[in-house]
């Protein structure tokens, strides 16, 4: 009987088992949930459909009873009429520049769960203007003033005054040239010297904002390995470019991105194994809510949201991936456009001593104004070879290095050596763990279902009762003078120089806000009502209204 058969299926089967290894090794490196699969995120994200809750069902849909329901309605229309009220003119110009920009429809559709958004963007408008601003507090059209906990989405490190500081003397010292591009002015020298100080690193580029310095990083990557992909950790965000944002949001397919489990040893596998892959991009904001996209109150369904933070563990994971990729010859990218500058004066490198191949910058090092920097090794940072004239790696732009820019980073960068501003960084890990603890053991006496996770001044609110309704905080926060971004309670950004007295009243206004949606219903919540009642609930309403049943 002939073997030929049988021979030639296991002689397939043997020459394409190292590829299929290495396939299955990908697929469980992967993180199980939806943003460790972006395919699936993007075929979900298609497939499902929208849905409102008429005024009927939007104060009943955790099967509340006809006393809560009322209670609530009655408190969601007399806030209503006290936000038109407070903030008439912030609103009226709001309504009117909403029609024609774009970015402010984006954030306004999304600052709630989409079942309730219709009736909250018709009822609690939030003003997207403000006139002044100075120390930690925001002041809106109408004269109100607000506690600033947006932080300005990472660029308010130090307080406003700070900046509005760094800004006029980068605006002085930059009068005398004014916009010529092209040429550079002569703080750069001296900027290019700090910055290989601070990041360890041997060279300099400079660029219009922090996803342009990634993509520049992940661009050199390439061009010096020879390889295409590269390997970002799910919830991880490195800018809004399509090969870092493989999933919803991103129209492109996903091509050569994969997205791996944070801190996990197949993922650590998947490098020693695989060949193809250029760099490894790491944002170290993911050590305070790993394998988990970025918390924003338009996603609390229900009161699942957690965040933590270990620095030692997440130390030794980065040393051990700093390991692997040294071994394989792939390029470690440490994204610091966020947490760069926030957790100590040599960044997130210093922080978690671990060295990386290229560092990427933003947000504040310009001082307040709109700045990405690039810093890497001296090989990895040349963009032309001598031996090949055309072989070249591209990468320009008419306003990298403008003048008031760079006079806005040189002026920052000199203050970082201010004893007043290296105080500031001293003893934070301890002083921000005690902040927490007060403001934690403070909701627990008053029995307000809050709780802060926290990396230093980067916080996430955490609910402790299930409710359909933690979204309604972010508004109460704001009729007591709060001012959040438009990803609400997800991210609280505290300035570094904030005292104790300041932090004092942010926990009290948070204490008035949780006892308002308290008394008005939002957390009375029916018996037996948890978490996993919620999800079934709101698939059965995905279900119904995609094939209406």
């Amino acid at each position: 009987m002939s073997v030929l058969p049988y021979a030639l299926p296991l002689g397939a089967l043997a020459l394409s088992w190292p590829m299929l290894s290495r396939r299955l090794a990908l697929s469980r490196a992967k993180h199980r949930s939806l943003a460790g699969h972006s395919r699936m995120a993007k075929r979900l994200a298609r497939w499902l459909p929208a849905y409102h809750y008429d005024e009927h069902e939007f104060f009943r849909c955790d099967g509340a009873d006809e006393g809560v329901a009322q209670r609530r309605r009655e408190a969601f229309e007399a806030l209503s009429a006290g936000f038109s009220t407070r903030y008439a003119r912030s609103l009226a110009l709001t309504r009117q520049a909403r029609e024609g920009l774009a970015d402010l429809q984006l954030t306004s559709a999304y600052r709630v769960p989409f079942q309730f958004a219709p009736l909250v963007r018709q009822h609690l408008p939030v003003g997207a203007f403000v006139a002044s601003a100075q120390g930690h507090t925001l002041i809106d059209l109408d004269g109100n003033r607000f506690i600033d906990l947006t932080g300005s989405y990472g660029v308010n490190v130090m307080g406003v005054d700070f900046y509005k500081a760094c800004m006029a003397e980068g605006l002085q010292v930059a009068e005398a040239l004014g916009p010529v591009l092209g040429a550079y002015h002569p703080c750069v020298a001296g900027i290019v010297e700090r910055l290989q100080d601070i990041s360890g690193q041997d060279e300099v580029s400079f660029h219009m904002s922090g996803t342009e310095a990634v993509m520049q990083a992940v661009r050199l990557a390439r061009y010096h390995t020879g390889r295409r992909h590269l390997v970002r950790f799910c919830g991880a965000y490195h800018g809004w470019w399509d090969d870092v944002q493989p999933g919803p949001g991103n129209p492109m397919p996903p091509r050569e991105t994969y997205t791996l489990a944070d801190i996990s040893e197949r993922s650590l596998d998947v490098l020693r194994h695989r060949r193809d892959i250029a760099c490894v991009l790491v944002n170290p904001l993911q050590a305070l809510h790993p394998n988990r996209n970025a918390p924003a109150d338009s996603a609390l369904l229900d009161s699942s949201r957690r965040a933590g933070f270990d620095r030692q563990a997440y130390a030794d994971w980065l040393q051990r991936l700093r390991q692997v990729c040294t071994e394989r010859r792939i390029v470690l990218i440490m994204d610091e456009v966020f947490l760069g500058f926030r957790l100590a004066p040599g960044g997130a490198q210093a922080y978690f001593g671990v060295q990386a191949d290229m560092v990427t910058y933003g947000k504040t090092i310009a001082g307040g104004y709109p700045v990405g920097v690039l810093c890497g090794r001296h090989d990895l940072m040349r963009r032309y070879r001598d031996d090949r004239p055309a072989d070249l790696c591209l990468a320009r732009g008419t306003f990298n290095a403008h003048p008031y820019v760079m006079a806005g980073m040189s002026a920052f960068l000199k203050r970082l050596d201010d004893p007043e501003v290296l105080a500031a960084y001293e003893g934070q890990d301890e002083r921000w763990d005690a902040r927490a603890r007060l403001f934690n053991e403070t909701m627990e006496r008053e029995a307000l279902p809050m709780r802060a996770a926290h990396l230093q001044s980067i916080w996430t609110i955490d609910f402790t009762e299930p409710s359909r309704y933690n979204w309604m905080l972010q508004y109460y926060l704001r009729w007591h003078g709060v001012a959040l971004s438009w990803v609400g309670t997800g991210r609280l950004i505290f300035s570094l120089r904030m005292d104790d007295a300041e932090f004092a009243e942010v926990v009290e206004r948070f204490v008035k806000a949780g006892r308002d949606m308290r008394r008005s219903g939002w957390w009375m919540n029916p018996e037996g009502l948890n978490d996993r009642w919620i999800r079934r609930r709101v698939l059965r309403e995905f279900l119904a209204a995609r094939f209406g049943f």
